[in-house]
């Protein structure tokens, strides 16, 4: 899960960055783990700054000052599955052929081959472990095939074309060529969200965004906004205040599967992906958990619903109510703890929970407590809570999960954890109860799942992480591969890496 976003300005005179930091700030959520602009100023000439760490912390006044140009991306990361936590920010960049700059959200399931394709026959060298670096090296390889002085729409979605026929996976992307265009695409199946927008100026002429979710083109006032489609890509030229953007449906639609774990945790609530509010489904997984908690338990066995914050409270404030049971804000959240699940080892994890979250004793104390999260992955985090439920008084513990069981890898954008250290792995839901220490586990089953996402002209979803039955499928060795470069980068404990990287010019003479 990563968080991708390109702005062209049609006024070439206006900087950029600052809405591009802005819009850092709202998919902030979408990766905590290292940050990176790319601007394109007159004469194509690229500007970068990235880093690992918060956008606040990357992006200083002193390095924004160096970010010119109308036009550029930027990408928000989170650790995707097999890639090390000290892989390169992004975007990532390449100045052969015509100097081309990648963010990608999602994961590619033919690395492996992929790898060999780039070393053996088109003798490009890649110099992480991250598939994004891959991925752009893919798309130059391609365009480099036209072999010509400059580049034109028809040869970038021919190049696509190449990229397409050779990737599989989940993927959403956005690039920047220097001094030419801006570029949006996403996989055929359309696992990654990605979606366009307008903004029209005072003049009459028209800004352009790509951005993972509707919450940062709402803020923006780019009112006007939709999906790219699955296998769909845009190309929007750098002086798109003359230029309108392209659209070329470049390979047909496989299906329409997006990612269901962008509803029940990943996006924003007040996001809108493929035509469905992440709001309204969170509604629905309340509603229809506490329909699946009253075939065990009646309302008198509960005094009280807490959520953990924050992505599970809408949830459990509809559960609340579907039980007619009271909702307490039981847990106060210090903000200020970065996310659990991708800390290194369980005992950082461990104290890093205590350290997040407060359970208040008067909303425990004497109770019967259902406490209802997003999901249960390692259960660390779950086990934790429950214990401080136990400790500020609880007399019973009954803990629900928004979303199923998950007991596979999700392998199109996050890096969750080995399939043996997922708490489900292998358990009925009776086994992990007691592995958690609570009274009794609930989980959302799959089929609620998808009646609480599906519209009229999306019924199928992106499921692997709770089935193992993956839309594109895997390769041979692929989730091997995953396990064992976990293994090699958790035995990492050095990174060369500088903390920031700023410009690909440092001045912004141009």
């Amino acid at each position: 899960m990563c968080g991708v976003l390109g702005i062209a300005l049609a006024d070439q005179t206006n900087t950029v960055a600052p809405e591009l930091l802005d819009g850092c700030l709202f998919l902030q959520h979408r990766g905590q783990d290292a940050a990176g602009i790319a601007t394109c100023g007159d004469r194509g000439r690229l500007y970068q700054c990235k880093g690992n760490g918060m956008a606040r912390d990357v992006f200083t006044e002193s390095r924004m000052a160096g970010l010119v140009g109308s036009m550029g991306i930027a990408h928000m990361r989170y650790p995707t599955a097999g890639s090390s936590a000290n892989s390169e920010a992004q975007p990532f960049y390449v100045n052969s052929p015509y100097g081309v700059l990648l963010g990608h959200n999602g994961n590619l399931v033919n690395t492996l081959s992929l790898r060999r394709y780039m070393d053996e026959d088109v003798h490009r060298h890649i110099n992480t472990d991250s598939d994004s670096e891959l991925l752009l090296n893919l798309f130059a390889a391609e365009l480099e095939k036209h072999n010509k002085y400059r580049v034109n729409n028809d040869d970038i979605f021919h190049a696509l074309e190449g990229v397409y026929r050779q990737c599989r996976g989940g993927y959403a992307c956005v690039g920047m060529l220097a001094g030419y265009a801006m570029i949006g695409f996403r996989d055929p199946n359309g696992i990654r969200p990605l979606l366009f927008g307008e903004r029209t100026r005072p003049d009459g002429t028209k800004d352009y965004m790509l951005a993972s979710e509707s919450v940062v083109l709402k803020a923006h006032n780019f009112t006007k906004f939709r999906d790219v489609a699955p296998g769909e890509a845009v190309i929007v030229p750098k002086d798109c205040g003359r230029n309108p953007p392209e659209f070329k449906q470049v390979v047909p639609v496989n299906s329409i599967r997006p990612d269901l774990f962008e509803y029940v945790y990943f996006a924003r609530p007040d996001s809108v992906l493929d035509g469905i509010s992440v709001y309204h489904t969170r509604l629905e997984m309340g509603i229809k958990l506490a329909d699946s908690i009253l075939k065990e338990l009646s309302r008198e066995d509960i005094d009280v619903v807490v959520s953990v914050p924050d992505t599970a409270r809408t949830c459990a404030l509809e559960c609340a109510n579907r039980l007619q049971v009271p909702y307490r804000e039981g847990f106060v959240k210090n903000r200020y703890v970065g996310r659990t699940f991708i800390m290194p080892n369980q005992k950082e994890r461990v104290s890093s929970v205590r350290r997040k979250l407060n359970a208040m004793d008067s909303e425990f104390k004497g109770k019967r407590v259902l406490v209802v999260d997003d999901s249960i992955v390692r259960g660390t985090t779950s086990k934790e809570i429950i214990n401080m439920a136990k400790e500020a008084g609880a007399t019973k513990v009954y803990f629900a999960s928004a979303a199923p069981a998950i007991r596979y890898n999700h392998i199109y954008g996050i890096d969750l954890a080995d399939t043996k250290q997922l708490v489900a792995y292998n358990k009925t839901t009776e086994e992990v109860s007691v592995e958690l220490g609570c009274d009794k586990v609930f989980y959302q089953s799959l089929e609620d799942l998808i009646d609480c996402c599906k519209t009229d002209t999306i019924s199928k979803f992106e499921v692997g992480v709770f089935t193992g039955n993956y839309v594109t499928g895997v390769e041979d060795g692929y989730l091997q591969e995953l396990e064992r470069m976990r293994a090699l980068n958790a035995g990492c404990k050095s990174d060369a890496k500088a903390e920031f990287d700023i410009g690909l010019y440092n001045s912004a003479d141009f």
